[in-house]
């Protein structure tokens, strides 16, 4: 079996080489990001997780067993950590500042246009693979290795989800 460097790293940060961690967190930080997104709809919501999900991760890495999937490792974390909160959190009662929103800062959180159609129009794993590929920059053989599907699989599901994308707002008129 052939170590990957994000396994190398992860075996020196658990040897004590706290360096290690910028290397996993550059890596992984951008699909823990969106997959956490994805399930909290907020984007301030969804940077604290994903620290929280960085913390649980570093404070549990023993856990991990070396030679898996790091990357779909530490997903799992911040999916968990996401829907936790989503259902300790659906009780709250909103309210509504959209009037003013200027003292509030609540038109900095929302999502753009784009990705709150993409979140509604897409499958979860449409959603994660397009903003990966397109919002995230990461190629296709990254985003291959990092979900564990082949490559053509996440070309085609990628082209996919965009041609869904366009469809849907070519009918709504946008």
């Amino acid at each position: 079996m052939k170590r990957t460097d994000l396994d190398l790293k992860v075996a020196d940060y658990l040897k004590g080489d706290k360096k290690a961690f910028d290397y996993i967190y550059d890596v992984t930080h951008k699909i823990v990001y969106f997959r956490i997104l994805y399930i909290v709809k907020n984007k301030m919501t969804a940077e604290d997780l994903l620290h929280d999900t960085y913390i649980r991760a570093m404070a549990n890495l023993a856990n991990y067993q070396q030679g898996t999937n790091f990357t779909a490792w530490i997903v799992r974390i911040g999916k968990n950590l996401a829907l936790n909160h989503v259902e300790r959190y659906k009780r709250e009662t909103l309210t509504d500042f959209a009037e003013q929103s200027y003292k509030y800062g609540t038109t900095e959180t929302e999502l753009p246009y784009i990705f709150d159609v993409a979140r509604k129009v897409l499958t979860e794993e449409e959603y994660q693979i397009v903003m990966m590929c397109q919002v995230a920059g990461y190629k296709r053989r990254e985003v291959s290795a990092m979900l564990d599907m082949p490559v053509a699989t996440v070309t085609w599901k990628n082209n996919q989800a965009l041609k869904k994308l366009q469809k849907h707002l070519q009918e709504v008129g946008q």
